[in-house]
């Protein structure tokens, strides 16, 4: 495979993992599931190659794991946040439930 298609590779999966993060950052989830199947698919292909074990793409390597971390780093965040709307959700019901208990 010429070099040419295999720095579009790696381009390609590096825009879906920027997407990745900025959908997570902004809360939507889905986008960030349909972005990570796109991404999955990618990723088989690119290892199929070992593009990523040239070494002519460590550079490349780190830059994708960088932004690996940080896509795993923002989805931490929002399960942290949607755990504690559940709970806030949770303490409310309670509060509604023992309220018509005493009504």
């Amino acid at each position: 495979m010429s070099t040419g298609k295999q720095i579009e590779l790696l381009d390609h999966l590096q825009a879906l993992l920027e997407r990745q993060t900025e959908c997570a950052q902004q809360g939507s989830i889905s986008n960030v599931e349909v972005l990570s199947r796109r991404a999955d698919s990618l990723v088989g292909e690119i290892a199929k190659m070992g593009i990523l074990e040239l070494p002519e793409f460590e550079y490349r390597r780190a830059r994708l794991q960088k932004l690996y971390d940080g896509l795993c780093l923002a989805l931490a965040a929002q399960r942290a946040d949607t755990a504690e709307k559940l709970k806030r959700i949770r303490r409310g019901k309670k509060t509604v439930g023992v309220y018509r208990e005493n009504v």
